[in-house]
Parts: structure tokens; sequence; C-alpha cells
């Protein structure tokens, strides 16, 4: 019976891995799901509805790794065979659950699946091997099609489903996912929290979050609940992260001309997300690395992530690509909207600035060697979403805002709950504008290098880029000088101070935060004369500049180390402790520096490495003792522990560290 089984998965596999959809529709998903947050596992029970479209013996759902406890099947209510009690032939080959009957066309069923699961990716445990539980977190990252390590579900994204999730958890946490908040009810001493879809998604796009949060609520312009979830602690910071949130929401709706297709937004920050952001349907995950202060707004906001995953909502969650293919349609999508709206929120120059960044990385790309098409499944990040922005910024140009926008619209409404391919969105566009889009795709979508030729064209419109790319400082270093006391760009004056710092004079020191940055970061080797005007960097309103101008300060004039330690000696700097770690670095290093206090300056360093600590304060702490050559026996294991970060560039940093000691 094993042998007959394991051939008929496989023979199934073959038939219908590609070709589900055509044989079932799956309506709606109600999932009851518990945690054992000690042994790291997730159990519970789903309920699919589904209609059966063509007469077939056998469906699947996809399930990875999972221990399945129970699978039963019913139909219009009743249960096929009575002496089972809806029990079900099934099969299960550690990756898909294999359900066999003889499934009438134009018939409902009913699918029941009890399980549980050690999720080895998309559903994460973070916190919980701390003494304190009160740090613990579980959060969920889908990526595409991997919900199925936690949830039985259909990782073809072509099937759309209505998610409601129920979850029982702790009273002392909060529980977020897809969907409205339709009740909250004691369970056995906890909390189970009910949460209801209207519409349907792609399973890739379902969420969940817990932890420990208040929230702010907003409203949008057209009544949308806006929910901005933070930590307790961190009610200081609420402002200075979600700063124009509403203002983002309300702006994209109006661009777009499509209403918002969910009942609410919630926003919630996690610990050790694997990326920036995750946009889940009505709920974006990101990291909580963009929990910012005012200071720390100036060099690292949550402004583009935030219009990025909302555009989303749009742009992958109403509509989703059919394949890899047309990834474009949701990152450059989400990247060219994201870019308006901070258009909207910064003005002109700055939505021109971050094109021409987009335009270096993709000409870089292509003299490297690395352009692929727009429409090639394997293209990389930097194609999907900088390319896609630049394709959509250029498309509009040549078919104006009217016909493009009218375009976008018909497009949403269209196919608003489905998927999608290129030529939808294109055939939309050539019907508004009425012109042929042949020419235009060959050259935008399907060739792989990118012309920087109308590119620079485009931008040589705004008269801020037609100045910035006239600057060229080897023609003339005297009139290149003088942009620093004239009325011209931060922007091109940064270009001039990276071209010849070596020409900076006392009076150039008076510009604004971000010019002074750039002097601090370009300028490394310092005169005596500009001492003085280095030094009042140290007071600037931003961990960058006060981290360099501490460094090249300390490295410069070894005489006055005491002095410039004593000043920055208090700062913390970012969520990554920036300025904290390397003063700690310099303190210990430096002769004659507080020799008392040194063991103690050692052990708060060390101390970041221990798994409590946000990742990127680890990751700080590891780097400076790597540099003193100090990782000591506490160092050591804490990065053994860090080798299982599900975060990869951490893990790879500890496994390499590792070797060298």
């Amino acid at each position: 019976m094993k042998f007959f089984f394991s051939f008929f998965s496989v023979f199934f596999c073959c038939l219908l891995s590609a070709q589900q959809t055509g044989y079932v529709d799956f309506k709606t998903a109600k999932a009851n799901i518990n945690f054992d947050t000690d042994q790291k596992k997730v159990f519970g029970t789903v309920i699919y509805d589904f209609k059966i479209t063509k007469s077939v013996d056998s469906i699947f759902i996809d399930a990875k790794s999972m221990r399945i406890r129970d699978v039963r099947l019913y139909y219009d209510g009743m249960v096929p065979d009575s002496h089972y009690m809806g029990k079900v032939v099934h099969n299960y080959d550690n990756n898909r659950i294999w359900v066999i009957y003889n499934f009438e066309k134009k018939k409902d069923y009913k699918l029941t699946i009890s399980y549980f699961s050690n999720p080895a990716k998309a559903l994460y445990f973070v916190g919980w091997d701390n003494p304190s539980a009160s740090s613990g977190q579980v959060w969920t990252q889908g990526q595409g099609k991997y919900t199925s390590n936690w949830l039985p579900s259909i990782d073809d994204m072509n099937d759309k489903i209505e998610f409601d999730l129920s979850i029982t958890f702790d009273k002392d946490y909060e529980v977020i996912a897809n969907g409205k908040l339709v009740s909250k009810e004691d369970y056995f001493g906890k909390n189970k929290w009910h949460y209801d879809m209207q519409n349907p998604m792609s399973s890739y796009l379902v969420a969940l979050a817990i932890g420990k949060y208040n929230k702010k609520i907003e409203t949008s312009k057209s009544g949308i609940p806006l929910e901005m979830y933070y930590y307790p602690e961190d009610s200081l910071r609420v402002e200075p992260t979600y700063r124009y949130s509403k203002q983002i929401f309300d702006f994209l709706e109006e661009e777009i001309g499509v209403p918002y297709a969910w009942q609410n937004y919630k926003q919630i920050p996690v610990k050790d997300f694997l990326y920036a952001g995750m946009e889940n349907t009505s709920a974006t995950i990101f990291s909580d690395t963009y929990v910012i202060d005012s200071i720390s707004f100036v060099d690292k906001n949550y402004v583009n992530v935030n219009a990025h995953e909302l555009a989303h909502q749009w742009f992958g969650d109403l509509v989703t690509e059919t394949s890899g293919t047309h990834h474009w349609l949701q990152e450059g999508f989400a990247t060219y909207y994201a870019l308006l709206a901070e258009k909207d929120v910064f003005g002109d120059d700055y939505y021109y600035w971050e094109l021409y960044q987009y335009a270096q990385e993709l000409i870089a790309q292509d003299e490297s060697g690395g352009s692929t098409s727009l429409l090639n499944p394997k293209s990389s990040s930097t194609t999907f979403y900088k390319k896609g922005a630049w394709v959509l910024h250029m498309l509009r140009e040549q078919v104006g805002d009217k016909a493009f926008k009218e375009a976008v619209k018909n497009y949403l409404v269209k196919h608003q709950f489905e998927n999608v391919e290129t030529n939808d969105f294109i055939g939309k566009v050539e019907k508004a504008s009425g012109q042929d889009l042949s020419g235009f795709e060959k050259e935008w979508l399907e060739s792989a290098s990118f012309n920087r030729e109308k590119a620079f064209e485009s931008l040589k419109k705004s008269s801020f880029m037609k100045t910035y790319l006239a600057v060229d400082c080897q023609e003339d270093v005297y009139k290149c000088a003088d942009y620093l006391t004239s009325s011209a760009s931060e922007e091109t004056k940064i270009k001039v101070i990276s071209q010849i710092p070596e020409q900076l004079k006392s009076v150039d020191f008076n510009n604004s935060l971000k010019v002074r940055q750039a002097i601090a970061q370009n300028l490394t080797k310092i005169p005596l004369k500009l001492k003085a005007d280095y030094e009042s960097l140290l007071d600037d309103q931003s961990y960058v500049t006060i981290e360099t101008a501490l460094y090249n300060l300390w490295n410069n004039f070894s005489e006055d180390r005491p002095k410039y330690l004593n000043k920055a000696k208090g700062i913390e700097g970012f969520n990554d402790k920036n300025v904290r770690i390397l003063w700690l670095a310099l303190a210990l290093i430096t002769e004659d520096f507080e020799p008392d206090n040194k063991p103690q300056y050692f052990e708060e360093l060390t101390g970041y490495t221990y798994p409590d600590n946000h990742f990127e304060i680890r990751l700080n702490a590891f780097q400076y003792l790597k540099l003193l050559n100090a990782c000591n026996d506490a160092c050591k294991e804490n990065l053994e522990q860090a080798t299982k970060s599900p975060i990869w560039q951490f893990s790879k940093f500890a496994k390499d560290y590792l070797k060298t000691l």
C-alpha cells in the first residue's frame, strides 16, 4: 500500500502541480491557530471551502514538513461516508497533502486539516530563548510561496482565497493579522482573536504578528482606519517613525484613483525581520530598525519603506503577478508610486534625485554585465525595482498624465482580486492613449540594457538636475569651490565636496546638516586650521555625522582624544547604537583614558553581543571586538548562537568570524 500511495502522489504531482487551478477553486479558509513558544511549534486546524470546476480524482494542499493529525472531507453539508465520519483517503509526501476522492464538477466541498509544525521558514519565534519571555515575538514572512511552512495552504499565487484567522495566545500579548478584528474572547485563560477578511488574496500574503504593542490610530480621508503599532517603551518614537503616514495613504488613494480594497491598514514593527518590510494584505510587517527618534529621521527613516509597502496593497495584493516573468508589475509599480508619494512629501527635486540614483545603479549594472530584460524572472532586484520605476516614469512622459492615470485605474478595476501579466497593463495604456507601444516594449521591457541617453534627457527637464549634472570640478576648481557658499542645492554642494575636499574653507562649514555630514565623511585628514570647525560637527543633530566626526577627530588629534570621548560619552546613536559602540571601542584603546573603567566598558561592549539585543547591535559589537582582537569566551558563545539567526547576512558573518577564531 505504501508503494501505491508513493507512486500515486508522484503521478498526480506531475499531472496537477501546474494545473490545479483548472480543477478546483478554493473560496475560503478558516484557520484556528495555536502556538507552543517553548517548542517553537504552531498547531491548529484549517477548513477550506472549495468548488470543483472539472471532475477529478484528487486535489492537493501544500504543507511543508508538517505532522498531519487528521484530514476530513465533506460535501453539501453532509459526510460522504458516515462510517468514517468524514475521514478521507489521503497521502502526505512531506510537501503536499493529496486528497483522493472522486470529486464531481460544480459541487461544493469542505476540507478540514488538523496539523502541527516546527517551521523551518516563513514563521519565526524571536526572543523566546531569553530568560524573560517579555521580549518574545512571533511573526510571519511568506515571501512568494512559503506560507505552507506554517499553514496548510496553496503556494500557487494564482489561486486567491479569503482567509479568516482565529489565533489563541497569552493575554499579555497583542495579536495582529490580516483583516478586521471582529472579536476577542477569553479562551481557557488565554485570549482568542478572530480576524475577518472580506476579499480574497494569495496565500503568501497571509500574515500574523504577536508581541507586546500599543497602537496609534488615524483615519484616512476615505474613512480607512490606519493602525500604527509600537512597543510601549517607544511612545516618543511614534511620530518620527510614522511621520507622513496619513499623507502618504491619502495621496496614493487619490493618485491611483482606485479605493483601498481592504477593511483597514496596519503597520507592525518586529525584531530581526528578514527585510525592510513586507506588504501582507492589510498588514505590513517591517523591521523595527526603522523605529526612530527625530534625530535619526535625518539619516534613516521609514518614509520610503512605508510608501513602498502601502503601494503594494494595490500592486501585488489587489492585482498579483501570474509568475516571476511579470514581477515588475509588483516591485516596479511599488517603487514608482512610493517615489511619487515621496515627491508629494519632499518635493520635485527629491523625485528627480532619486530617479538619478536609480539610473546610476542601473548603469553600474549594465557596465558589470549583470543586466537582463525586465521580463526575465531571474532578473535582479535592481532591475525589477529601479528599472521598473524608470519604465513607468518614461511611459507616463510618452503617453501623458491623463492617459497614464486612466490606464492604471482601468487595469486595477478590471483585474482586481485577479492575477495579471504585462500585456494586461500595456493593453490598457495603449487603449487609453491610442498609441502603439510595441516599440516602447522592445526598448524598455525586453531590452537588457538601460537607455541612459533617454533617461538623462528626461532628468534634464528638471533645472535642479540640469545644474547638478553640469558640475565638474576637474574643469574649474575655484569656480566649483564657490558653489559651497552659494544657493546651490545640497546635492550639488555634496558633489563638490566629494571632488575637492582639500579646497574646503572655514566658511564652508556654514551649511546644512547634510552638507556638513558630507564634509565629515570626505575630509578625513583634517587641517589644523579647520580643527575648531570640524569639532563643531560633534554637536550636529545627526548620528552619522557624530560617529564619523568622532572617529576622524580621534584619529587626527591624539592629544585631544579624552576631550572628544568626554564630549560624545552619553550618545547612543541609531537603534544599532552606532555611536556608543564606536565610543566603547575607542575608550578601550585610548591610553590613560579612565583606566579604572576599562573592564566595565569591555563588559558593556561584550554584553551587546548577547541574543537579547537586536541583530544590528550584535553585529556592530562583534565587528569592533574583531577589530580589537578581543572576542572572549562569552563573545564566542554568542557568536555560535548567531550562526542560527534567520538573518542570513548576520548568520554568514558569524560563521565566517568563527572560522577565523
